[in-house]
């Protein structure tokens, strides 16, 4: 379980990343690529990558697992990807030992392109820039207008929520097994890991590209900084239309999904919503997944069937048009 203990000053010091960082979405999307979760949503999307992804990236593999938990220095909060590479470079005298055996008891493959990293080669170093630029080139820059369009959607939204029902509703809504024990969010799910924030404050950075529960970081400020809390944006990157929305509620849910909400102003089955909306029962029913964990809808259960219907918050932003 993860759990984040808040005082009143954290609570007080919370915001929103201004907007997506170019090695970050690219270490998110390098892991949301090796994740089996979502398939109807991600399955495509995988397998694209997987044809596209060159040679020359596999490396990445070693450094950044399905999980998330993966070295920071490999994902510099950098606003472009040439500062983003100088920061890794840079990166390299500060790595320490402990961080060495950890990174080398994940990897896939041989530990030696590890370890020559860790031993400052310039060849393995090299290595590692060419592996983040052609994987950037292929999976993250043809689609950043995309990862835009939900990065900002999804901190739209969020700032909507926290206006109309709190900061705890707001942070218990980027993920469904996300809720609040007194000051205290927990998250389901293994491993466990614990943190008091102790008045630091914290940093909200959806991504369309992470399918796990929230994860927990240092800051860009070091640390004595603020945290960073990246978790799922509302609408996945295969969600996000290739044009310009058609409204402002299809950019912020995905054209699909925004069709699942205004479907629910009569209450349905996910049987019912495949059915209407000629889409699979998988994705039907991740869609009611991640609308419920949103708050715009509530599911109950009737015998064996499971109904779903929009609540109060999911009627108003059809009513605002998102």
């Amino acid at each position: 379980m993860l759990r984040v203990h808040f005082t009143a000053e954290d609570l007080l010091d919370i915001t929103f990343a201004s907007e997506p960082l170019p090695l970050v979405e690219l270490g998110m999307a390098i892991v949301a690529w090796q994740r089996t979760d979502q398939p109807a949503v991600f399955g495509r999307w995988r397998g694209r990558v997987g044809r596209e992804l060159p040679g020359r990236a596999r490396p990445l593999l070693d450094l950044l697992r399905p999980d998330g938990d993966n070295p920071q220095f490999v994902e510099p909060y950098a606003r472009t990807l040439e500062e983003g590479l100088a920061v890794v470079r840079d990166a390299g005298p500060l790595l320490t030992p402990d961080e060495l055996r950890r990174v080398a008891s994940r990897a896939p493959g041989s530990p030696s392109w590890v370890q020559a990293l860790w031993a400052q080669d310039r060849e393995a170093w090299d290595q590692l820039g060419g592996a983040l630029r052609s994987a950037y080139e292929v999976v993250v820059a043809p689609h950043w207008s995309r990862i835009r369009q939900s990065f900002r959607a999804d901190v739209a939204w969020r700032a909507r929520l926290l206006a109309a029902h709190g900061i705890k509703a707001c942070l218990a809504g980027t993920h469904p097994l996300a809720a609040w024990s007194g000051t205290v969010l927990e998250v389901d799910g293994p491993p466990h890991y614990e943190v008091h924030l102790g008045g630091r404050g914290l940093l909200l950075m959806p991504s369309p590209f992470w399918t796990g529960r929230p994860l927990l970081a240092e800051g860009p400020d070091g640390p004595d900084g603020r945290y960073v809390l990246l978790y799922p944006a509302l609408t996945p990157l295969p969600l996000v239309g290739p044009g310009p929305a058609h409204g402002a509620l299809d950019a912020l849910l995905g054209r699909t999904r925004a069709a699942v909400l205004q479907s629910l102003i009569e209450q349905r089955t996910t049987s019912e919503l495949a059915r209407d909306l000629d889409i699979s029962l998988p994705s039907a029913s991740e869609h009611t997944r991640t609308l419920r964990a949103a708050g715009l809808i509530t599911t109950e259960r009737d015998g064996k069937a499971v109904l779903h219907s929009v609540t109060g918050l999911g009627v108003d932003l059809l009513h605002s048009g998102g």
